[in-house]
C-alpha cells in the first residue's frame, strides 16, 4: 500500500511537470527558430536595400538633393544623372551617391546610366521653357524615351514627378504637357510598375517659392503688387514628398496610382505672401493687382530675363494647386504645415542677412 501510494504519488506529480518541461522545450525551440527565422529575414532586407540603387533623374536639384539624402540614410544607393557634374558638390559627400555626367535627352546617354538599376525616380520639370527647353521636349517626350528605356533594360519600376491640374486642356502649356508625360509613362506596359505623385508646391530649405517671395519682397519698399494673388495652393512639404516616394518604392500594391499630395491647409497666393512677410518681418502692403493686370504682366515679362512670370504661369494659377483625393492618407502620412517649418529657414536666413549687413557695416566704420 506504502508502495503502491508512493508510486502513484509520484505519478500524479511528475507526470504534469515533465509535460509542462516537454511543452516548453518544444515552443522554445519554436520560438528560437522563429526568431532566427525573422533576424535573417530583417538582415536580407537591409542587404537587399543596401544593394538597391535608384537612378534619379533631375536629381541635382531641390527635391532630388532631399531625396537623395534619404536614400543614403536607408542604406539605398543613388545614381544621379546630370549634364553638369560641377554643380551637384553638395551629393559628391555622400557616399552612397553616384553622380555621372551625361544628357538624359540623348539615347545613348539614358542606356548607358539607367543600365544597372533597380528603378527610376522621374524629377526633371521646366516652370519656363526657352529655346534650350521646352514643354512638349521635357515633360511630354523625355518620360514616354524613360519607359522605352527601362523597358529595353529590364529595370522594373518608375516613379514619376508629374503636378496637379494635368489635364488634356488645361489651359496652360506646362499643365497639358505634363498631362501628356504622365499618360506615355503609365502606358508603359510590360512589366514594368509605374506610380505617379502630383504635388503642389513644394517647400523646404533651398525652394523657389517662399525664397523667391522672400526675395522679392526685400526688393519692395512698401508696396508690393501681386499678379493671381486669388490662386489657390496647398503647400506640401518636401519631407513628406519624399516619404511619399520612399513609401512607393518599397510597396507595389502602388502600381499604376496617381498620388495627389497637398498640405493640410488651402491658402490663397496672397496669403502665402503675407506668411511669408511676416516670418521675415518685412512689413509690406500687398495689392492684388487683378486678373486682367495679372494677365498684362505675364505677356510683358515672359521676355525678360529669368522670367519671373510668365503668360503661361499665370494661365497655370487659374486652375488650383489643390488636391481632390489625399495620396497622403493613403500612404500612411500625416503631412506637416508651413508654420511648423518655414519659419525654422527663412527665419535663419534674415538672421544670417541682418549679421551681414551689420559686419558690412563694422568694416565701413573701421575704414
Amino acid at each position: 500500500m506504502i508502495d503502491g501510494r508512493a508510486k502513484s504519488y509520484n505519478f500524479n506529480r511528475i507526470l504534469p511537470t515533465a509535460c509542462f518541461l516537454a511543452v516548453f522545450e518544444k515552443t522554445s525551440k519554436i520560438r528560437i527558430k522563429e526568431s532566427r527565422r525573422r533576424c535573417a529575414d530583417e538582415e536580407d532586407e537591409r542587404a537587399s536595400m543596401k544593394t538597391r540603387k535608384i537612378a534619379i533623374l533631375g536629381g541635382s536639384g531641390f527635391v532630388g538633393g532631399h531625396l537623395v539624402a534619404a536614400l543614403a540614410e536607408r542604406g539605398m544607393a543613388s545614381r544621379v544623372i546630370t549634364r553638369r557634374r560641377n554643380r551637384t558638390r553638395h551629393l559628391l559627400v555622400i557616399p552612397s551617391c553616384e553622380v555621372v555626367e551625361g544628357d538624359i535627352f540623348q539615347l545613348a546617354d539614358r542606356q548607358r546610366h539607367l543600365a544597372g538599376c533597380d528603378a527610376v525616380v522621374n524629377l526633371v520639370g521646366i516652370l519656363n521653357q526657352g529655346r534650350s527647353a521646352l514643354f512638349e521636349d521635357v515633360h511630354a517626350r523625355l518620360p514616354a524615351s524613360i519607359a522605352a528605356a527601362c523597358r529595353s533594360l529590364d529595370i522594373g519600376r518608375i516613379v514619376h514627378i508629374s503636378a496637379l491640374g494635368v489635364a488634356k486642356n488645361a489651359p496652360s502649356e506646362y499643365l497639358r504637357s505634363k498631362f501628356k508625360g504622365e499618360e506615355a509613362i503609365h502606358a508603359a506596359g510590360g512589366d514594368i510598375r509605374v506610380t505617379s505623385i502630383r504635388p503642389s508646391i513644394i517647400f523646404g530649405p533651398g525652394d523657389s517659392f517662399f525664397n523667391r517671395f522672400a526675395n522679392l519682397l526685400s526688393l519692395s519698399p512698401l508696396a508690393f503688387p501681386l499678379a493671381c494673388a486669388d490662386a489657390r495652393f496647398a503647400p506640401v512639404w518636401v519631407g513628406d514628398v519624399i516619404e511619399a516616394i520612399l513609401r512607393i518604392l518599397d510597396d507595389d500594391s502602388t502600381d499604376g496610382h496617381r498620388y495627389e499630395l497637398c498640405g493640410p491647409e488651402v491658402q490663397s497666393l496672397r496669403d502665402l505672401v503675407q506668411f511669408t512677410a511676416d516670418v521675415t518681418g518685412k512689413r509690406r502692403w500687398i495689392i492684388d493687382i487683378g486678373h486682367r493686370l495679372s494677365r498684362l504682366q505675364g505677356i510683358a515679362m515672359q521676355n525678360l530675363p529669368g522670367k519671373i512670370f510668365t503668360l503661361d504661369n499665370y494661365l497655370s494659377a487659374t486652375v488650383p494647386s489643390v488636391c481632390k483625393d489625399s495620396g497622403f492618407a493613403a500612404l500612411g502620412i500625416e503631412p506637416c504645415g508651413i508654420e511648423s517649418i518655414v519659419p525654422a529657414y527663412l527665419g535663419a536666413r534674415e538672421k544670417n542677412a541682418r549679421l551681414s549687413r551689420l559686419r558690412s557695416m563694422a568694416r565701413r566704420s573701421d575704414t
